[in-house]
């Protein structure tokens, strides 16, 4: 009589089946599912449960300015491989893979624009490119947004999704920080607003430059704004966090957030902004 096999243990084991990935207009909170042009009637928010969906920067262009009157500039302007990085692949494959993938030059858009009729510098982040990774031509790309931001006399708007800095860049990334820091204080010099709108995620090397020194801040519902995620802040502290560690509503909390606005709310709201600070220069 042949013997049976116990198979139990290696099926305890086994992973779990994947169901696959899922559709990227299906809600990752309440599983709803959205065709397109659902989703652009309510400018990428699930109408369910309030999930706010990433948005790329020439979309989120559209939903902040009025129509036609954002004028991109520097848009030629690229990252160089100083350090000829190659980890798994070189540094300007990825480049190219992201250009190509976003229709972008780098992770930043910048240019003239008018929210509810009201003139300002507008700059945006893409995290879709290289996740919104600050390097050389990012960081060149907001000082420059910034002085000219000066020189018209009018207030810089920024909105942020970004992983840190570009670690492909080594060092030169690294002194976008003073760089950013510096130009925002000239932006001052100037009598010039700085509203930073945070979206998520926004962490590391961004959060600890520019972004934390708007003289307004607001955030998306639900954005993490953290230096670190909370993942890596529990392994290496060993300590349960709260639920809410990071997330803007916690940010608000403590005072590091002005004001939490929803999407559709956001252009209104900053076009209040942008009228008392023009009213009070």
């Amino acid at each position: 009589m042949a013997s049976r096999i116990d198979v139990s243990i290696e099926q305890r084991g086994a992973p779990p089946v994947s169901e696959g990935p899922k559709h990227p207009n299906t809600c990752p909170k309440c599983n709803s599912h959205y065709r397109d042009q659902e989703f652009e009637q309510t400018l990428r928010v699930c109408p369910q449960c309030g999930h706010h969906f990433p948005v790329g920067a020439r979309e989120r262009v559209a939903q902040l300015a009025d129509q036609g009157t954002f004028v991109e500039e520097d848009a030629g302007l690229r990252s160089a491989d100083p350090l000829g990085f190659f980890d798994l692949r070189a540094y300007p494959e990825r480049l190219a893979e992201a250009e190509v993938s976003t229709g972008l030059g780098d992770a930043l858009i910048a240019g003239a624009a008018a929210i509810e009729r009201r003139a300002c510098e507008l700059a945006v982040m893409d995290f879709a490119f290289m996740g919104g990774s600050m390097g050389s031509a990012v960081g060149e790309k907001f000082a420059r947004a910034c002085d000219r931001a000066g020189a018209r006399g009018v207030s810089l708007v920024v909105v942020t999704a970004s992983g840190g800095a570009r670690m492909q860049e080594g060092i030169l990334s690294l002194m976008q920080l003073p760089k950013t820091v510096c130009a925002v204080d000239q932006l001052r010099e100037a009598r010039s607003a700085l509203v930073c709108v945070m979206t998520h995620p926004t962490t590391a090397g961004v959060l600890a430059s520019f972004a934390s020194l708007g003289d307004v801040i607001v955030s998306e519902p639900g954005a993490l704004l953290s230096f670190t995620g909370p993942r890596v802040v529990q392994q290496t502290t060993r300590e349960k966090l709260p639920d809410d560690f990071g997330l803007a509503e916690s940010n608000s909390r403590f005072g590091h957030v002005d004001a939490i606005v929803e999407r559709r709310e956001l252009r209104p709201f900053i076009g209040r902004l942008l009228a008392l600070f023009a009213d009070g220069r």
